[in-house]
């Protein structure tokens, strides 16, 4: 088609582009616009999809109800996608704008071409049949040319977006084995030692842990003891190898923790975090989940609930073990926090791992099941090496070693005793919380 029209006058090839690549362009430059504009603006549009999770959500239906605050986070939301709109419209309208006039001058060019290809038929250079054949054959050349150009401005656009998947599939563990790991030791004979460990999370202004040095002997049982931010939930996730330290390291009988194989290594700790999780599974399924290395065993999953105290509550549903819990699914039964977190004690228990770490096991518990748990602790650490972190100093004080933490460093440690006669911040501490009860 183009060596056909170049035949008839070079004019028409170069009009046949004019009329194409300037609309291309405009595509391309603001569809590189609003891609950026996108990307810059994905903090904004998750913050507005969060109110819109807050205000849709259950597990925030009571306080939004209580405090009145449907009002508040709607005007927030509104406010943010409303922003958001206006700026997308700003960006369309440009666009269009910009559309229409290189669609205009399109057209008035095409228009021009087939006007110069009618006066040459009536002038005589050409016939009544050559005219038709170049109407056609611009024509023609015209849709292949749009064909061709809008297939690369759409692959174009493609390339911006799945850069963007590219990019996450190019971001690499920072945890990761080594090319030889070496086996966790087991049985643990020493135990576990941390030497000089300084820790700041990725992007953290301030460091969490400051050179912290302790050793748990194998079978020990600890406690980890301080005000909120003081850092001992970020030195369980050390030793949980869900972070590397920046300084120092922690050992298992000598061998580096970053030497060990990190699937092994995980699987010889059981720990019941903070914010433990809530399946919408059943019953049995929440504890087999402790251990899925083995299959669900119901006489080891009851005693694993009767030693966290579910046992009890988990026969009174109404399919027992199989009954399904939460509301996120038809015929679910929703269960008390205190109950969720017997849940997750028992998923503790299943595992069978050297490595007991219990994040504010009680939080959720009211007295006497706080007071069975504590009173069977020992029993159910027993053979394991224990961590324990809990604000209730009543709680930790069967420890054999507590360390008291204040702004990341180790300010006291010692068992109860020796803390109380050494009349620091931990005998301080106990003795307000033992005045209340007073």
């Amino acid at each position: 088609m183009s060596g056909l029209l170049l035949s008839f006058h070079w004019g028409v090839v170069f009009v046949l582009l004019l009329a194409a690549v300037p609309g291309i362009i405009v595509r391309l430059k603001f569809t590189d616009k609003m891609y950026r504009w996108q990307r810059g603006r994905t903090s904004a549009d998750r913050r507005s999809w969060y109110f819109k999770q807050v205000l849709t959500e259950d597990r925030y239906a009571k306080e939004i109800r209580l405090f009145d605050l449907g009002t508040l986070f709607s005007g927030w939301f509104r406010r943010d996608r409303e922003q958001l709109i206006r700026e997308r419209l700003h960006i369309a309208t440009r666009r269009s704008v910009a559309e229409l006039i290189t669609e205009a001058s399109s057209t008035v060019a095409v228009f021009g071409s087939f006007a110069f290809i009618a006066y040459r038929t009536l002038s005589g250079s050409i016939t009544l049949g050559d005219l038709v054949m170049y109407y056609m054959a611009f024509q023609r050349a015209q849709g292949f040319l749009w064909t061709m150009l809008r297939g690369l401005a759409g692959l174009y656009e493609d390339t911006l977006l799945i850069g963007d998947f590219y990019e996450f599939l190019e971001v690499k563990p920072k945890i990761t084995d080594l090319p030889h790991p070496k086996p966790v030791p087991d049985p643990l004979r020493q135990g576990i030692k941390l030497e000089q460990i300084s820790f700041r999370y990725p992007d953290g202004t301030r460091p969490v842990l400051r050179d912290i040095s302790l050793t748990i002997r194998s079978g020990e049982h600890i406690a980890l003891v301080g005000e909120n931010g003081s850092g001992k939930t970020t030195l369980v996730k050390l030793l949980c190898r869900l972070y590397d330290p920046d300084q120092g390291r922690i050992t298992l009988d000598n061998t580096d923790m970053r030497e060990c194989r990190l699937t092994e290594l995980r699987r010889q700790i059981s720990v019941v975090p903070q914010d433990f999780a809530r399946y919408q599974l059943t019953a049995r399924q929440n504890i087999w989940l402790g251990n899925i290395d083995r299959p669900p065993d119901e006489q080891k999953i009851i005693t694993a609930a009767r030693l966290s105290g579910a046992d009890a509550f988990i026969r009174s549903l109404p399919q027992g073990y199989d009954t399904l819990l939460g509301r996120q699914f038809e015929e679910g039964e929703e269960l008390s926090l205190g109950q969720w977190q017997k849940i997750a004690l028992a998923r503790a228990f299943l595992r069978d791992a050297q490595i007991l770490i219990l994040d504010e096991p009680t939080s959720a518990l009211d007295a006497k099941a706080e007071f069975d748990l504590f009173a069977r602790y020992r029993e159910l650490a027993r053979g394991r090496t224990a961590v324990l972190i809990s604000h209730r100093l009543s709680t930790v004080r069967t420890a054999d070693t507590i360390y008291v933490l204040e702004k990341g460093r180790i300010v006291e440690q010692g068992d109860h005793d020796k803390l109380m006669r050494l009349k620091g911040i931990y005998a301080q501490l106990f003795e307000k919380q033992a005045r209340q009860y007073r």
